[in-house]
């Protein structure tokens, strides 16, 4: 007997499962089901934001409110100013690269410095404060990954020696003007504690303990334009090697800042620390910046400095 075998369903049946293998490389290609099409990366500068906040260790610290607990004594006191320039803004990116940030040009910044006031005025401090406040940095860096932020506590020498009263804001605040070689104080950091300031004979008590940074050792009258040098810049340096500016924000800690500090007693020399080489109450101050007294220059970049942390906003 002779056997006949129909082959065209097999066939069809072939030809249908490669047309449905075939639909879903289709709408993949064209996108009609995939996810693999990337986002294109940004090209052109990002906008950042650097954000400040003043605490003492956990308490938040404004004027008119109580801060406890500061110094070795743990007194309380009253914040009476909390002013400081920022320079040398810089994010470091996810090649271990320091890429400095164009800085917006406002009140509160020129190209090279910002102006960060904590202080509202109120309280302790409307004996030089104002009520204007300014707690960010803000610019523009070129499109990349960052990881990281590194600043600096000071005025650049070719902006501090100037004339306050004509200068442009930021530079243009009496209070942050220091007397000698027409600089300026690049931190200006003030309590009263309960109890006030016990000085040295025959000074009288002070209500007020002072920590001002700035820099000491000038020589030369920018009145008469002299180039100023300066024996100590006494110019912070600080980073985070992990900080996300969206995220994160910079944290100033009265409660480090006084560690190893008598705030009822001074025992020379200017009231509290005033950048002095030899002035008794810089000792402890200096620790904690991580700055050279004698050379008032930044140690190890200012690794280990405890001023400053970063903490989430």
């Amino acid at each position: 007997m002779t056997h006949s075998f129909n082959t065209s369903a097999p066939n069809r049946l072939a030809s249908a499962l490669a047309l449905a293998l075939a639909v879903p490389l289709v709408l993949t290609a064209c996108g009609g089901g995939g996810s693999d099409t990337a986002t294109p990366a940004p090209t052109g500068p990002q906008s950042i934001t650097i954000d400040f906040a003043a605490k003492a260790g956990t308490q938040d610290v404004k004027c008119g409110t109580a801060i406890t607990g500061l110094g070795n004594g743990k007194v309380s006191a009253q914040l009476h100013d909390l002013r400081f320039y920022v320079s040398n803004v810089a994010l470091v990116n996810d090649k271990d690269e320091s890429v400095s940030v164009a800085l917006d040009v406002n009140d509160w910044q020129t190209k090279e410095v910002a102006l960060i006031d904590l202080e509202d005025g109120t309280g302790a401090c409307a004996d030089a404060g104002t009520k204007a406040m300014n707690l960010q940095i803000k610019g523009t860096v070129p499109a990349g990954t960052y990881k990281g932020v590194k600043l600096t506590i000071g005025v650049p020498s070719s902006l501090n020696h100037t004339d306050y009263a004509v200068a442009t804001k930021p530079m243009d605040v009496q209070a942050m003007a220091w007397s000698w070689q027409a600089g300026r104080k690049f931190a200006q950091i003030e309590v009263n504690p309960v109890g006030g300031v016990v000085r040295p004979a025959p000074a009288a008590p002070g209500s007020t303990f002072y920590v001002h940074l700035g820099s000491t050792g000038c020589t030369g009258n920018p009145v008469t334009g002299e180039t100023v040098s300066c024996a100590r810049p006494n110019r912070m340096d600080f980073s985070f090697g992990s900080f996300n500016t969206a995220t994160q924000k910079v944290v100033v800690d009265l409660a480090a800042l006084y560690t190893g500090t008598n705030l009822n007693q001074d025992l020379g020399s200017a009231p509290g620390c005033m950048s002095g080489a030899t002035d008794p109450e810089c000792d402890a101050i200096y620790k904690v910046l991580k700055l050279d007294l004698v050379t008032g220059k930044p140690i190890n970049s200012g690794s280990g400095q405890t001023l400053f942390r970063a903490e989430a906003k």
